[in-house]
């Protein structure tokens, strides 16, 4: 059993979840507020379905300089942020100040890495850490100590078995898994030729990428062959760009981040301000069951 248990939520992944999950909502006075209403939930969602005893919210500070240099157009496929979601995002630092829930952002430094180095820290001292995500890249760190969460808050969790159940491979193999496929999400390309269920036999057989170099010339298939043989030095960029950095300086220490109750008069305020009516009502009220 774990003492206690470190909560670690990808920031932006809830805030484009709220604001593409609720539509057309806006105070009296036409203020957009979709994206806070939704963020505010999911807060209150993951905290009832996890009870953690430290919680930190972390945000994207910009792409590392080292992985711009391996791909200049990294993640460069996304679109901009919606003026209708950038609006809320002051909203939203107001409501986890108020509500006393830890934030973090570091420039140059991807929301991801920041959590993976919390992550590794906790776990090394037997704590029980949930990783609010949808970020596949972040399958690597699942370990006996470290589990997935949802970001909605769902009462589903993703261990060793789930991801080697979802992926076709253990958590260890995630980098190189990713290496082989790319990440279009990120803009990363992968071997030409090569999917996941390709990537997922490989590895299954050869166990690692390096294992596997040597073999190229015995698979199965003509196209597989030149395709791999061809690409090699993509995969071996592509490890440096999906492998998590955990060790980054001056990431303040995980027991920091102990959870605590919220700054009452100032949140009621936050929520009278956008109309959160309910939200209100319950801080005022809380439920006895």
């Amino acid at each position: 059993m774990h003492n206690k248990t470190l909560l670690l939520v990808d920031g932006m992944a809830a805030v484009y979840r709220a604001f593409y999950a609720i539509k057309n909502l806006k105070t009296s006075k036409g203020v957009p507020s979709n994206a806070i209403f939704g963020f505010v939930r999911m807060i209150d969602q993951l905290k009832k379905a996890w009870n953690p005893s430290h919680l930190v919210v972390v945000f994207d500070g910009g792409l590392p300089a080292e992985r711009l240099e391996l791909v200049p157009d990294y993640k460069g496929n996304r679109s901009p942020m919606p003026d209708e979601l950038r609006m809320q995002l002051d909203g939203i630092n107001e409501y986890l100040e108020a509500a006393s829930v830890p934030s973090i952002r570091r420039d140059a430094c991807e929301a991801d890495d920041i959590m993976a180095t919390l992550a590794v820290d906790a776990a090394d001292e037997s704590v029980r850490v949930l990783l609010a995500t949808h970020d596949k890249d972040l399958f690597q760190l699942v370990n006996a100590n470290t589990k997935i969460v949802p970001v909605t808050g769902k009462y589903e969790i993703m261990g060793c078995e789930e991801i080697l159940i979802k992926t076709g491979v253990d958590p260890t193999q995630i980098v190189d898994w990713l290496a082989l496929i790319g990440d279009s999400a990120d803009n990363i390309k992968g071997v030409p030729g090569v999917g996941p269920k390709t990537a997922t036999k490989l590895l299954t057989e050869y166990g690692t990428v390096e294992k596997l170099w040597p073999h190229i010339n015995e698979l199965h298939g003509n196209k597989l062959k030149e395709s791999l043989g061809a690409s090699w030095d993509i995969v071996v960029r592509n490890q440096k760009m999906v492998k998590l950095y955990t060790e980054l300086d001056g990431i303040p220490d995980w027991s920091g981040y102990s959870v605590a109750a919220p700054q009452v008069g100032k949140l009621l305020r936050f929520y009278e301000k956008f109309e959160f009516h309910d939200f209100a009502r319950n801080l005022r009220e809380p439920e006895l069951f």
